[in-house]
């Protein structure tokens, strides 16, 4: 897994892989945000554009060549890339010409983030969170292994909580909206002032109007802390992003994450329409809106009837811990990379942890494997792999089978010089 270097799409690279740990796959991260602070550092050399541009390129080209070393001692069946990973055309090309497979999840708005046009050709799969016109655009480039994959929750992170008197107090009201300032979220929230109403996220800056009502100074929020506000807030708002104040509500073609977060949280929001919406809810499922003077009423109404939140709330966290979790998305994108990838994954000679030991060695390397998390297929490779991994002192069994994976690699060299 290939985290971005920062953004909103890096708490969904964590979400897929604690997901894909679940589904029993052996993951490694390559941490891109340990590359960022160095990244950011750049702008405070005050150099031009032209040499600023460079410098961070040449940066790039180093972290990317660092997710190629990782790749090429963790020997993954795939490469799964966030929108905004660091992995440069040129590491692209590599991993395809050494056989791994690439996938990339693009999270965004493709007509608003248009620099997967550079990039979706080198990737084996290419998974998207729009439909129809985004396809037919890929199609036109060369991508033929393009997939819809509509973004979830993660219920381990989203779900119902007992708040406390001062959590509720501090993250509670009868309307609030978390996330960043766009341009038709700032037109439309200006209505919404009437109510007891709290503004959360970023980039609220300069509005005089919705300033009093922005929330921790307009810092960023934590997941763990929009979890509460989702649980707090007796009518969240949902309205998707748009860059334009001219048409406040846009029906657009994809669903934002925050949908099935405050659902999977058993929390009550109201969310403008959208074009896929029907396929991922039914109408008693979510409460929807058209325009903000249907916001409005429904505001009202549903203030009025606590009832009626509580019964729509339980039916949309039912349908998402059923259908729109991250282990059902990695699922559904490991199923398409095997059907339109030949070969995919790749047989492995070796053997499994546990084969051929004697029975009470066995045991321990089972019980070893289950305090790991790992499936009882489990490789002598990877399960050494995943003792590396681990923080602090290990343990007597961990440092043997450590023993033996040396002993083993110095054995096969002997033999291959000797032969």
């Amino acid at each position: 897994m290939v985290l971005p270097l920062y953004g909103g799409s890096l708490p969904i690279g964590r979400y897929c892989t604690a997901a894909l740990r679940q589904l029993g796959h052996l993951v490694e991260v390559f941490e891109a945000p340990d590359f960022y602070p160095s990244y950011k550092a750049l702008h405070g050399l005050k150099v031009g554009t032209d040499r600023l541009q460079y410098l961070e390129n040449s940066y790039l080209q180093v972290v990317s060549q660092s997710v190629l070393a990782k790749a090429e001692t963790f020997e993954p069946d795939l490469v799964l890339a966030q929108a905004q990973a660091p992995l440069t055309i040129q590491a692209l090309k590599r991993l395809k010409r050494d056989g791994i497979t690439t996938a990339m999840w693009f999270v965004e708005d493709f007509r608003l983030f248009t620099y997967w046009k550079g990039f979706a050709p080198y990737y084996d799969v290419f998974a998207v969170i729009q439909r129809d016109e985004i396809f037919k655009e890929l199609q036109a480039i060369g991508v033929g292994n393009a997939l819809y994959l509509p973004l979830a929750a993660q219920p381990e992170v989203h779900k119902p909580l007992e708040l406390s008197a001062a959590e509720i107090r501090k993250f509670g009201s009868d309307v609030s909206f978390m996330g960043a300032g766009y341009a038709n979220r700032r037109v439309a929230f200006r209505d919404l002032i009437r109510h007891d109403f709290k503004l959360w996220g970023t980039e609220w800056e300069g509005d005089s109007v919705l300033e009093p009502y922005v929330q921790m100074a307009g810092a960023r929020v934590s997941s763990e802390d929009c979890v509460k506000i989702f649980n707090a807030t007796k009518v969240n708002i949902n309205l998707h992003s748009s860059v334009q104040a001219k048409e406040l509500v846009t029906g657009g073609d994809f669903i934002n994450p925050r949908t099935f977060e405050i659902a999977a949280c058993r929390a009550f929001q109201l969310v403008d329409r959208r074009i896929l919406m029907p396929e991922a809810f039914a109408d008693d499922e979510l409460a929807t809106f058209g325009s903000m003077e249907e916001l409005q009423d429904k505001i009202a109404h549903y203030l009025a009837h606590p009832d009626e939140r509580a019964a729509i709330a339980a039916r949309g966290q039912e349908r998402v811990l059923r259908e729109h979790t991250y282990c059902a998305r990695m699922r559904t994108l490991l199923d398409f990379v095997g059907e339109r990838v030949p070969g995919w994954p790749k047989q492995r000679a070796s053997l499994q942890a546990v084969e051929g030991l004697p029975p009470e060695l066995a045991q321990d390397i089972s019980a070893l494997l289950d305090r790991l998390a790992l499936p009882a297929s489990t490789s002598f490779e990877d399960l050494v792999w995943a003792i590396r991994q681990q923080q602090g002192r290990l343990g007597e069994l961990e440092t043997a089978v450590l023993f033996l994976d040396e002993w083993r690699k110095l054995y096969a060299r002997k033999t291959g010089q000797d032969g």
